[in-house]
């Protein structure tokens, strides 16, 4: 079975960490993302080559791979240059995911640049997009996978409603393999996003970002927090 259809109608857990945090470990990366095996998940999306090296020794399902890499005066930072496909593709990921918007990036680095190395690595390319018009663009240069990643995230749609259903329908209809990230919260919200023509959905904070999560409970049950004091 190969990657697409392994990921086909299922859950890709994305385990990643901010930089310096307790978690941003690869042991540890390694060890929730086999937590999430075996909970169900279908697939895992991991950020650096070193955590994907982690996560592939211990786990067997297909791995979205991403480097995130900042470059001073450009916005893209998820696999933005060349360099970041071949660290991914090093690493082992079946699956090397890329921002896919239309904004100028590093190196002299093109969108049609990094699909095509990604295909001359025999890789998936899955196209981070914000917009109709990304993934439009993507589906046009060979991505296989179109993803609402950067829905929310770019100057043209922030502030969007996550996750972005109606962003999933309309990309459905190209008929390219959907993936509906970003804000997908619960159960429930991931079940409509299938329903809105997604073929996969990718779940993140919800799941795995701890120090999110515990900063939420925490600042609800701060005596001058978004909650006050509770009436017991």
């Amino acid at each position: 079975m190969n990657a697409l259809a392994a990921l086909r109608g299922g859950l890709i857990v994305s385990v990643q960490a901010k930089p310096g945090s307790a978690l941003d470990d690869p042991a540890v990366i390694a060890a929730l993302a086999l937590g999430a095996q075996e909970g169900g998940a279908i697939g895992l999306r991991i950020q650096s080559a070193a955590h994907i090296r982690a996560v592939k020794a211990r786990c067997n399902l297909p791995v979205v791979g991403l480097v995130k890499r900042e470059y001073a005066g450009f916005d893209p930072y998820i696999t933005p240059t060349l360099r970041e496909v071949a660290e991914i593709v090093d690493a082992g990921a079946e699956i090397v995911a890329f921002d896919a918007t239309l904004r100028d990036r590093p190196a002299g680095a093109t969108r049609a640049g990094i699909v095509a190395e990604i295909h001359r690595s025999s890789r998936i390319a899955m196209a981070d997009c914000a917009t109709y018009e990304d993934a439009r663009a993507a589906h046009a240069l060979g991505a296989e996978i179109l993803a609402t990643t950067l829905c929310g995230y770019t100057a043209e749609t922030r502030g969007s409603t996550l996750p972005a259903l109606a962003l999933v329908a309309r990309i459905a209809e190209l008929g390219a393999f959907t993936i509906c990230e970003g804000g997908v919260g619960s159960p429930e919200a991931a079940r409509s996003a299938l329903l809105a023509g997604a073929e996969a959905v990718v779940v993140g904070t919800a799941l795995t970002g701890l120090s999110a999560r515990v900063g939420e409970f925490a600042a609800a049950l701060q005596k001058d927090g978004p909650g006050g004091t509770p009436d017991l």
